[in-house]
């Protein structure tokens, strides 16, 4: 197949749409860095705390409305043993959404954190608040690798255009307009990109539903014709890791340093809350178009198209159905639009994932761990190094996988065992302290090592009850990743009251307790000033770390 031209063509005039609107959002940024009298970093990190509520709906789904979302709906749905019952990725993050709104975007508003991480930097001090950022960096960095490899995949195939090719321009594209205008530009972006997202794949749904090559999906969804009912089943011994699939999406979410950045950086605590909200209902039609992709690839007969005999799924291409699919079954132009579809999905979550690590980075790292004195105009030339250092990194991680789903889940398993349980802690639990918070760490880690994966070649060493031999391998059935969470969430808070009570029964020395060093404790609560513009302020829960800016 030779290099499809008139596709190329199309997907720069994007890139350059793109290009375009975030150096004009970077004009924006520079604007309101010059207004700003009190802290500048918010304006590259948060939007100057100023992003309204459509923006914010806009932003907030288009980070989740990622390559991996698309291809991953696709790639679940079309797997045989799998299909729609385990691709519940859209009602995983509207529920997600919902209670992130109920619960978690109020308090860190008001709060006015900067990034995720403060909470435990301000409580727990500098070492343990440093174990944390690990894990949270390492997920922005899988994310990043998730959404470049959907997006090669796609182009590769319909495109003709070499893996690595794809794969570069795309970063480079997303890595520029970050550089350029932070929170600002990948805000602005993600507008135009969530547009071309719902306008493209709806575009294509017709085209695949009415192709001669296929049965009707209504037909296919209960019969096994070409291969398995596409609805999938939920087999008796596989209930417990649905649940656990489940919850971990639904939950796991929360912990994102890209949730949290855009709450953050809503006009208010009301607009934060109403964005999560909004964003749930627009996540669950966005993930209509991908099941029927793969619904539509599971009826159809291949053999009738240029693709031939055996099917993707035969040939072990379920990671690419999607943008097989677009090609062997839609017109070139409609297949093309498609990529117009990924392509938009990819920059949407890669921006967010870079500016996301970068925020946990210059700040919870540079600024508070290393560099206390350091000035605003380094904190910029730190910001902009961290862009470039994880874009190339999370690209290069791009070559070492061939699946976006295994990606994607790896980022969710790191994020929902060990950040989540800690955030929550953190936040709802006045016993929660450093000693806890330590231990839970460590023994949450070591008992998910322990319960072993499968996927990721970790041998089972502890047995949950249930379980089955797969090639010889015990493979958990039971909930392991909640199993996880909940053990780790326990340990935090039986640890944590139990200092308390050592220390007040002075069974331990008192110049052990770190809990009253300075550093450790939680200053006092930041409420809204009347007659004070809120917005232009710098955060005073965090000068006692942010001081000494020039």
């Amino acid at each position: 197949m030779a290099l499809n031209i008139a596709g190329v063509v199309a997907v720069m005039v994007f890139y350059l749409l793109i290009l375009g609107t975030g150096m004009w959002a970077a004009k924006k940024a520079k604007k309101a860095e010059r207004t700003r009298t009190g802290d500048k970093t918010e304006v590259a990190l948060l939007g100057d705390r100023n992003i309204s509520l459509l923006i914010g709906i806009f932003t907030m789904t288009a980070t989740w409305v990622g390559g991996g979302f698309i291809l991953g709906l696709a790639e679940a749905v079309y797997t045989p043993k799998m299909g729609l019952v385990w691709a519940l990725m859209p009602l995983q993050y509207s529920v997600s959404f919902i209670i992130g709104g109920l619960f978690f975007a109020k308090p860190m508003r008001e709060q006015r954190y900067i990034t995720m991480l403060d909470p435990f930097q301000i409580k727990y001090g500098k070492v343990m608040s440093g174990a944390l950022v690990l894990p949270a960096l390492m997920v922005d960095v899988l994310w990043v690798s998730c959404t470049l490899l959907s997006l090669g995949v796609t182009m590769s195939v319909i495109l003709d255009l070499p893996f690595v090719y794809s794969v570069w321009i795309s970063a480079a594209v997303a890595i520029v307009y970050t550089l350029l205008g932070g929170l600002y530009s990948v805000a602005y972006t993600d507008v135009i990109q969530l547009t071309l997202i719902f306008v493209s794949l709806w575009l294509c749904v017709p085209f695949l539903l009415l192709n001669s090559s296929s049965l009707n999906i209504v037909h296919t969804a209960f019969n096994h014709t070409f291969q398995e009912p596409w609805l999938g089943s939920l087999e008796k011994d596989m209930v417990w890791r649905w649940i656990d699939d489940f919850l971990m999406l639904g939950l796991g979410s929360l912990s994102f340093q890209c949730f949290h950045q855009r709450t953050l950086s809503a006009s208010s605590s009301r607009t934060a809350q109403l964005t999560c909200f909004a964003a749930a209902c627009m996540i669950a039609i966005l993930g209509i178009p991908p099941v029927l992709v793969g619904a539509v690839a599971v009826s159809t007969d291949w053999n009738q198209t240029l693709y031939g005999s055996p099917s993707p799924c035969e040939r072990g291409d379920q990671t690419m159905v999607l943008p097989l699919t677009l090609q062997y079954l839609t017109p070139s132009f409609i297949s093309v639009i498609g990529i117009g579809a990924v392509a938009a999905a990819v920059m949407s979550s890669t921006d967010s994932a870079l500016l996301s690590s970068t925020s946990v980075f210059s700040l919870n790292i540079y600024k508070n761990m290393l560099r206390p004195q350091a000035s605003e105009n380094e904190i910029k030339w730190v910001i902009r190094i961290t862009v470039v250092v994880v874009g190339v990194l999370g690209t290069s991680i791009t070559f070492l996988s061939n699946s976006v789903l295994f990606l994607w889940l790896l980022g969710a398993d790191l994020s929902y065992t060990l950040i989540f349980p800690q955030l929550v802690s953190v936040l709802f639990f006045k016993v929660t302290n450093i000693y806890g918070a330590a231990v839970g760490y460590v023994a949450g880690l070591l008992m998910r090592v322990l319960l072993g994966d499968k996927a990721l070649g970790l041998p089972v060493v502890l047995h949950l009850p249930g379980g089955t031999l797969e090639d010889g391998v015990h493979v958990q059935t039971f909930a392991v990743r909640t199993f996880s969470m909940l053990f780790t969430l326990t340990t935090i808070l039986i640890t944590s009251a139990l200092a308390v009570l050592l220390f007040d029964l002075r069974l331990l020395p008192e110049r052990w307790d770190v809990r009253k060093q300075p550093g450790n404790v939680v200053p006092r609560d930041l409420k809204e000033e009347p007659g004070r513009d809120n917005n232009q302020r710098t955060s005073v829960l965090l000068e006692p770390i942010l001081q000494n800016r020039s």
